[in-house]
């Protein structure tokens, strides 16, 4: 009995004398985790999941160094954290230019030795800011121009290139699939805003990394990784908890996360729940068409046009989403890493707003609306990811990673014209398999290379039908597509780095890729001139680049790079009414197109108050693929769905080029901020019938914006505009001019001329943070109430918007 009351005497005084410290952001009161503690010669040590360290042996240390990435070093005394009751507030470092980004090379790199144009998403902004979407996150960048048909959508533009000319991957694997079309798409919405850790947009060509459709840009997305406990525990749980609403679509946002992390096991879940109502457009100024004036109701199955008694309100617009994600990491070793990932989600289904205002022109329904009904069907994603890392030089490799995944896609639509009653349902499908391989070799201190391969097959699953609304019969009819078309993509790469100089590093790449098409169509519904299609082809395409860095303050870069496109099912094997009067049917006899980049850009820094940047860019892409007049069984018109309609494809029959320049400025000093955005671009493209060049469709208006900041204490105000200039008649595309359906969608001129009218808003958000657990959000967006519609949206986007939400760590 008296040895086990001296053990237990010596410890207490043990646990008496033992001294921590807690590290924590300045602002927002988080604990910084893995934040150093220096104090030399001693051991560096470093804070656990708490933010806390032990500094039982610094006691007779008078400097002691805290340090913590992107955040302002602070040297203190042991004496010095007595007084500040151990709890030091770091300040984060918004000006600099050390910063990790992956989606360059596919692995985590410095950003100042990389010779493009990456933007880091800060994922702290993005919170603060509290986009309903990942459509919406892109946009806060103020880089990525956002189109949206309707509010559940949201397609991106960078560079003037957008859709497929753009390229999606989460966790490293492309979301880009067979379908993937040229008109405007909402997949991104897929993707849970709040349960992403980080996200980059590397602009230009990414063809040598990533393959196919990367001309414009890949916009990569990291989403929570599980995390495992720190040294000094067994086990650690935490996690976050959001509720958002805001008036001007009475959004209704739920989101949960939680980690549960143990020695080398870790697990990740996370949830939201959205919910929007229809959506209210500004009321002042703007152009008086953009308003709803009437809608569609059925009722006893008769279609009447019933007005709108509020006509800022944007009926038809609702719709609500689910996400749900749950991830797995083991770590047996130091050397072995393997994690999974399930994704799954699913939005309700949600009308195509732009098609719900789209009057007939003529026939017995003439100046009535042309659609009954035009909605699409939920859609849904699904995700399972497995990935193995093995870290162990060897001669072969430093780092391997693997990535095998599994996706299924599922989108459906819906249409239904004015008083005709059969209700015409497409629906397609799309399980895509995906192996990646990467190695990268650190082989000297001057010379990295990274090489691997890439395996992708699509299948797609395309099913129609008839449905009578009144006797429910139901009778087949064409589909969108060739049901069970095979896609599938084979690539080769390798690309190094290499450090001519302590201040130039030049780097280059190289791919190989091949791919194949095979597409069986069914003449029983639709006179097809063949019953089966296969397509082959490879192609290979380069990097080269410069950085030179003549201060760590400052990076100047050069690169010229050649990416492309792949003909996909959706070019291929088609049949789609893709304006009224015109029919798209399958060309089996597409090529790739092929893009070719020169950038040229700069970075600086002075000293930690002011970040200037600037880069330009030109663009050419050959042999790009543009619906054009078709003969289809030697005939040039067809009869579809009892309408008779000019028959076109997609060809290899044009030329495009776009050339433009980004510039970003931050300001801060002594709580104060400015930070701004700023895109230009000019595109052209050739029609197909005349070879004459034409405004390029997906250029869009010179866009932006500015933010005026302040943070004090525990809060954080940013006042700031987006901005929006005009495009002329003469600026739009040739489609944007003569196609009626697109009437609404621009302001028209005293000529009656389409164009789109420049526009801004003002707005306001602040943040409270009460503790490091709890943090309340508000905002007011569109101060004004201005009506406004984005260059080539066919929804007005939102009117005075007040936003409240309420953030808890635990």
């Amino acid at each position: 009995m008296k040895h086990f009351l001296v053990m237990l005497l010596a410890l207490c005084g043990m646990y008496i004398n033992a001294q921590t410290v807690t590290v924590v952001d300045r602002l927002t009161r988080e604990p910084l985790v893995g934040a150093g503690v220096v104090a030399y010669p001693k051991t560096p040590l470093f804070t656990n999941s708490k933010g806390k360290a032990d500094i039982t042996t610094l006691k007779d240390k008078d400097s002691i160094f805290i340090t913590f990435s992107n955040y302002k070093l602070q040297m203190v005394s042991y004496t010095q954290l007595q007084k500040m009751k151990f709890i030091v507030e770091l300040e984060e470092l918004n000006i600099s230019l050390s910063e990790v980004v992956i989606s360059a090379n596919r692995i985590k790199e410095d950003k100042l030795e990389t010779p493009n144009r990456i933007q880091k998403i800060n994922m702290k902004e993005v919170a603060f800011q509290n986009p309903q979407t990942t459509a919406d996150l892109l946009g806060t960048g103020g880089y990525a121009f956002i189109q949206k048909s309707q509010l559940g959508g949201g397609s991106p533009m960078l560079r003037g290139m957008a859709t497929n000319r753009v390229l999606l991957v989460v966790d490293g694997v492309r979301m880009n699939n067979a379908i993937f079309r040229a008109g405007n798409l909402q997949t991104v919405i897929s993707l849970d805003a709040n349960a992403l850790e980080g996200t980059e947009i590397l602009f230009g060509p990414g063809s040598v990394m990533y393959g196919s459709d990367a001309i414009g840009g890949v916009m990569s997305f990291n989403t929570l990784e599980p995390k495992f406990c720190d040294t000094t525990t067994k086990i650690t749980v935490q996690g976050n908890a959001l509720m958002r609403t805001s008036t001007a679509n009475s959004e209704n946002t739920r989101h949960l996360n939680f980690n549960i992390g143990l020695k080398k096991w870790a697990f990740v879940t996370s949830y939201t729940r959205g919910e929007y109502g229809d959506l209210r457009a500004g009321s002042v100024g703007g152009d008086a068409h953009f308003y709803r004036p009437n809608y569609v109701q059925t009722i006893a199955n008769k279609d009447y046009m019933v007005p709108n008694n509020d006509s800022t309100l944007q009926v038809g617009s609702k719709y609500s989403q689910n996400n749900f994600m749950q991830k797995v990491r083991f770590k047996p070793n130091k050397n072995w890493e393997i994690d999974y990932g399930f994704h799954f989600s699913e939005t309700s289904p949600y009308n195509r707003y732009d098609r719900l205002y789209v009057m007939q022109t003529q026939g017995p329904y003439k100046n009535k609306l042309r659609w009954a009904e035009w909605y699409y069907g939920p859609q849904v994603w699904k995700m399972h990811r497995l990935g193995v890392i093995h870290s162990k030089k060897n001669s072969a490799y430093d780092h391997l990673r693997v990535t095998m995944a599994m996706q299924d896609f599922e989108e459906s639509r819906y249409d239904r014209e004015f008083m005709v009653r059969e209700l015409r349902m497409q629906k397609e499908t799309v399980k895509a398999l995906s192996l990646n391989v990467d190695l990268d070799k650190q082989i000297s201190e001057k010379l990295t290379v990274c090489y691997g391969l890439e395996l992708v097959q699509n299948k797609v699953g395309s099913t129609a039908s008839l449905t009578h609304v009144i006797t429910k019969e139901v009778d087949s009819t064409v589909t969108r597509y060739p049901n069970g078309s095979i896609w599938q993509s084979y690539g080769a790469y390798a690309s190094l780095k290499y450090k001519l100089h302590k201040n130039l590093i030049v780097s280059s790449g190289i791919r190989w890729s091949a791919y194949r098409i095979e597409a069986a169509f069914d003449t029983l519904i639709f006179p097809f001139p063949f019953t089966r299609a296969t397509m082959r082809n490879q192609t290979l395409n380069g990097s080269l680049g410069l950085v030179y860095t003549p201060h760590r303050t400052w990076q100047m870069y050069l690169n010229v790079a050649t990416g492309f496109r792949a003909p996909n099912i959706d070019d291929m094997g088609k049949v789609f009414e893709s304006t009224p009067g015109y029919l798209l049917v399958p060309n089996p006899n597409l090529k790739p197109e092929h893009a070719y980049n020169a950038e040229i850009g700069t970075v600086k820094t002075f000293g930690n108050f002011l970040k200037a940047d600037v880069a330009g860019y030109y663009t050419l892409l050959k042999n790009a693929m543009e619906r054009k007049d078709f003969t289809f069984n030697g005939q040039s018109t067809i009869r579809y769905q009892g309408n008779k309609s000019n028959i076109q494809a997609v060809q290899n029959v044009a030329q495009a080029y776009v050339y433009g320049l980004q510039a970003g400025l931050e300001f801060n000093w002594k709580g104060f901020g400015i930070r701004g955005a700023y895109s230009w671009q000019q595109g052209k493209e050739q029609s197909p019938d005349s070879l004459i060049y034409y405004p390029l469709r997906h250029a869009a208006p010179a866009f932006g914006s500015a933010h005026f900041t302040y943070q004090h204490k525990k809060m954080k105000f940013d006042f700031y505009t987006i901005y929006n200039s005009r495009m002329d008649y003469e600026e739009l595309a040739l489609t944007e001019r003569v196609n009626t359906s697109y009437a609404r969608d621009f302001t028209k001129d005293p000529k009656g001329q389409a164009y789109t009218d420049s526009w801004y808003t003002l707005n306001f958000k602040a943040a409270f943070f009460l503790n490091q657990y709890v943090v309340v959000m508000a905002g007011v967006e569109n101060i004004s109430d201005i009506l406004y519609r984005p260059y080539g949206s066919g929804i007005s986007a939102s009117g005075r918007n007040i936003i409240a939400a309420l953030k808890a760590r635990f």
